[in-house]
């Protein structure tokens, strides 16, 4: 029975590399269920700490940012694995800025509610 693959172009590459991109393709979706479950948590539990509009703003940006990171993700996934099986460079991860983007946001706006308090 013939190897079923999603991919129609170029060979399969060495298992470590394509083990290497699974693994990190899932370490970026722990990194968007870690952003889903800050936002609910946020939200849930931020009453008695923040403003109702911070704690939906930012629980807003939280959940919008594990979606997005999580679609990224997969987009990312599928380039590196294009890119290794056809020989090409790999393609550079556009989620790490996004990511810290969105940790410096949430990150100085809860500091300056902390104070704030």
């Amino acid at each position: 029975m013939p190897n079923w693959t999603p991919f129609r172009s170029g060979k399969d590459p060495d298992p470590r590399f394509t083990l290497a991109n699974e693994r990190t393709y899932l370490a970026w979706m722990r990194t968007a269920t870690a952003f889903v479950a800050s936002g609910l948590g946020v939200e849930a539990f931020g009453g008695s700490l923040l403003p109702p509009a911070v704690r939906t703003g930012l629980a807003a940006l939280l959940l919008i940012s594990g979606a997005v990171v999580a679609v990224a993700s997969f987009v990312q996934w599928i380039s590196a694995e294009r890119a290794l099986r056809t020989g090409r460079t790999l393609p550079v991860p556009v989620m790490a800025p996004v990511v810290g983007v969105v940790l410096v946001v949430c990150a100085s706006v809860l500091v300056v509610e902390v104070l704030r308090f």
